[in-house]
């Protein structure tokens, strides 16, 4: 007999629903067939009515609602088991020029997440979160790793009856999401020329569709209070845009601000907190206070001497990998 997943007979909530994570989780959600309801909860109502028209499951509903509304976000909630919270402004020159929209959206509007989801009784609730929130050079980052620490520190008043748990999801560049490289390459190509900042940079890639099924595993197992890794093989920017586009001709056009060379996943100083769960790894929370249990405390370590970064080399593919990675 199958074991049925946790999310079966559950309502879940996803902020930011209709961005390019909030679409592929809605249709991975749908592909439960025990599943509840799927409520969608965000700012735009063209995006919303284009969702409308591409899913017809009548177990899909909608909220038109801002994160930064913390009543809107209660009323929302009311009945809620899940909440994924992936509702952010993500542009760095935009976040940069408007910090405190940033601010309100991405460190308050996670305030509002975490209130409302403590007052309606929500039993879990994960916050999709950046490699860009780890030592953090630009603004956006910044919210993110406070957005972060939020939810980690929210578990600490669990609810009514210690219920609700918080965790974390922090992965790095999503293949063939909006505003991508790959998505870059596709406007640039017919000209023949790509714009890279420095062929030095190196960067970690996902497919959405791993995403999807790390997200799922994460909401079976999450406890609180942790951070959850994919993991993840990078590969430098230079030879993905070369097999992307290996007619064009690459322009290094110089480091833009708030931009980094190499991204990081997790720091020397969570590696010590760092545990291996196959397909992922986990940091443990340092303030464990609240925690029923330590269900991943004898797992294996995270490498001592190592760093989660995007051009160490025991994660740099060679350039001969690209196609396999992009899957091209």
């Amino acid at each position: 007999m199958n074991k049925k997943h946790y999310l079966s007979g559950k309502i879940i909530l996803v902020t930011g629903g209709t961005g390019t994570f909030g679409r592929a989780f809605v249709s991975k959600l749908l592909s439960v067939k025990d599943v509840k309801k799927v409520i969608v909860l965000s700012r735009d109502e063209y995006k919303q009515s284009e969702m409308r028209r591409e899913f017809t499951d009548k177990r899909l509903n909608f909220f038109l609602g801002d994160v930064r509304d913390y009543l809107r976000l209660k009323r929302a909630f009311v009945g809620v088991d899940v909440v994924v919270h992936a509702a952010a402004l993500k542009q760095v020159p935009a976040t940069e020029y408007n910090p405190l929209e940033a601010v309100k959206t991405n460190i308050s509007g996670t305030q509002n997440v975490v209130d409302a989801a403590l007052d309606c009784c929500v039993d879990k609730v994960l916050l999709v979160s950046s490699d860009k929130a780890v030592e953090p050079v630009n603004l956006y980052g910044a919210t993110k790793l406070v957005a972060e620490r939020l939810i980690v520190a929210s578990n600490a008043y669990r609810g009514e009856k210690g219920r609700t748990k918080f965790s974390v999801v922090r992965y790095g560049n999503v293949i063939g999401s909006r505003g991508s490289v790959i998505e870059l390459v596709e406007r640039q190509r017919p000209g023949g020329v790509i714009t890279l900042t420095d062929d030095r940079m190196t960067r970690f890639w996902i497919h959405i569709n791993d995403v999807m099924n790390i997200v799922m595993n994460i909401l079976e197992v999450m406890e609180g209070g942790e951070i959850f890794i994919p993991k993840m093989k990078s590969l430098k920017v230079v030879d993905v845009l070369t097999a992307l586009a290996p007619e064009c001709k690459i322009d290094v056009i110089g480091i833009r601000p708030g931009e980094k060379l190499h991204e990081t996943l997790i720091t020397k100083h969570e590696v010590l907190r760092t545990k291996d769960l196959n397909m992922m790894f986990v940091i443990l929370p340092e303030f464990v206070s609240w925690a029923s249990k330590n269900i991943f405390s004898k797992k294996k370590p995270f490498p001592n001497n190592s760093i989660y970064n995007s051009g160490n080399a025991d994660f740099l593919l060679h350039k001969k990998e690209a196609k396999n990675i992009l899957k091209i």
